[in-house]
């Protein structure tokens, strides 16, 4: 090589223009947690909601905690309770 020249590296991984970029995370959870939001909005004070745990792609450990994240983010109050058949969650006053 003669002076003046710079040896170019190899790139290990594949280039994309960084306006490409994805910008938001959808998380494995997003789908469940945001149904059960909507479904917090509309529901009258007193009342609960009951996700059935045989429908959820997660555990219900896995869901609660994506749930309450997202809460927390929203500043909202809610509450959860569970048995072995459904996840229960309801506003908090």
């Amino acid at each position: 090589m003669g002076r003046g020249q710079t040896k170019t590296v190899p790139m290990h991984f594949k280039t994309m223009v960084q306006a490409e970029v994805p910008q938001g995370r959808n998380g494995k959870h997003k789908l469940i947690v945001t149904t059960i939001l909507k479904d917090l909005d509309g529901l009258k004070a007193g009342s609960a909601i009951k996700v059935p745990l045989a429908e959820l792609a997660e555990s219900k450990e896995k869901v609660r905690s994506a749930l309450n994240r997202a809460t927390r983010k929203a500043s909202r109050r809610v509450a959860t309770a569970s048995d072995g058949s459904f996840l229960y969650v309801w506003n908090e006053s």
